[in-house]
């Protein structure tokens, strides 16, 4: 059996006899594991590297790398500053369990007012730690530390493998957390600019009838659709079934919703100006103080047999055409309904108390038990009444 002493390459201290035996690829297995480090070659005294166990012999002094040049130990201590970099313009960082080498310059001369500039500018300026193997301790993140060595090198935000840095979100989140730490200023304005720019651009396009119609088809019969606060501004949403929906706060402006069934839907502070809602059925429906300003509501039916009825309060109809509506126990109170047409609507036992109606046409309306009490009625229409308006109807 044979016994060789082993040292890091370049240091001539902390060194480990073990037994010579299998390949080499063992042996280096062994100094791995003796030395903490990633053994990748073996280098005799004299720098010789050895590619074949039966090369070695008893009691010799052997060197292992990772893969560095062979640095000789006994050169009256050059080696070992040119490993730690005391009087040579190349240093050796041990950054997280990971080692770099790289020129001082580039750790100075591109960020002179940085972390890393301060602390190899002059010698022992910061009193660096360093490993057994001398080089300096710096306990950060190998992963996101290199590509700021590589940016410093040749200004490039590349990673090794040759991957843009752009195409990893949590690494470029990473490298700039790194560059704030080391105060690498044009890499920061760099890596921010560049998120900024990376960064998805708002769409606030409005929902078309095939995406909602998408959404429809995937809910559940008897799970509550939530449509809070979406933009369908302009779509033709016609003829759909869109009960129970709630819209609240949502914008409906210019929609088509024509013979659309929002029975009991939920538009309280909706948009709905522009929109036409022709013969749409509004059983039930809330529009608490929604927008419905020059919207179309011909023919549509807030009538519902089971005694449920709609809330339109404080609704702002302004100019609104709802021709032929029935509407029986609407409730539209201090709704403005201001230049509206509600001809030959069936307002029968409407609450309309406080409500705008100046200028509103209500020719052939039935107003039958309607409250009217407080509502502004000036230069409103009442002519061709289905039944007489009682004085008691409106009246504090």
């Amino acid at each position: 059996m044979r016994r060789v002493t082993l040292f890091v390459n370049g240091s001539a201290r902390n060194g480990k006899v073990v037994a010579v035996y299998g390949t080499l690829s063992d042996l280096l297995s062994v100094a791995s594991n003796k030395l903490g480090i990633k053994a990748t070659s073996v280098y005799n005294g004299k720098g010789g590297l050895i590619d074949d166990i039966a090369l070695i012999r008893d009691d010799d002094v052997l060197f292992v790398c990772e893969g560095e040049p062979f640095i000789d130990p006994q050169t009256d201590g050059r080696a070992q500053e040119e490993l730690t970099g005391s009087h040579t313009d190349w240093l050796t960082l041990n950054v997280g369990g990971r080692y770099f080498t790289a020129g001082r310059s580039t750790l100075v001369n591109k960020e002179p007012d940085s972390m890393l500039a301060h602390m190899f500018k002059d010698k022992d300026a910061w009193g660096n730690k360093q490993d057994p193997r001398g080089a300096f301790l710096i306990d950060r993140s190998p992963e996101y530390f290199e590509p700021i060595l590589n940016y410093l090198r040749h200004g490039q935000l590349i990673v090794n493998d040759g991957i843009n840095l752009l195409g990893s979100p949590a690494l470029f989140l990473g490298v700039l957390e790194e560059a704030r730490f080391f105060g690498i200023d044009s890499l920061i304005e760099h890596l921010e600019v560049a998120i900024k720019n990376s960064q998805p651009a708002e769409d606030h396009s409005p929902i078309s009838r095939k995406e909602f119609v998408r959404f429809l088809l995937a809910t559940p019969t008897k799970s509550e659709l939530r449509c809070q606060g979406l933009n369908f501004s302009g779509a033709d949403l016609s003829r759909l079934d869109l009960r129970y929906i709630n819209f609240k706060m949502a914008n409906l402006s210019r929609c088509n919703l024509a013979h659309a069934n929002l029975c009991c839907a939920n538009l309280e502070r909706a948009d709905l100006s522009g929109s036409v809602l022709d013969c749409a059925n509004l059983q039930g429906v809330k529009m608490l103080c929604s927008n419905a300003e020059g919207a179309s509501l011909k023919g549509c039916n807030f009538e519902d047999p089971s005694g449920l009825k709609a809330n339109l309060e404080g609704k702002f109809l302004f100019g609104v055409d709802m021709e032929g509506s029935q509407m029986t126990g609407i409730n539209l109170r201090v709704a403005t309904l201001k230049n509206a047409k509600l001809k030959n609507c069936n307002l029968r036992g409407a609450t309309l108390a406080g409500t705008d109606l100046e200028n509103c046409d209500l020719s052939g309306c039935d107003l039958q038990e309607a409250n009217l009490r407080g509502s502004n009625v000036k230069g409103a229409i009442f002519e061709e009444m289905l039944t007489p308006l009682h004085m008691s109807q409106s009246v504090r």
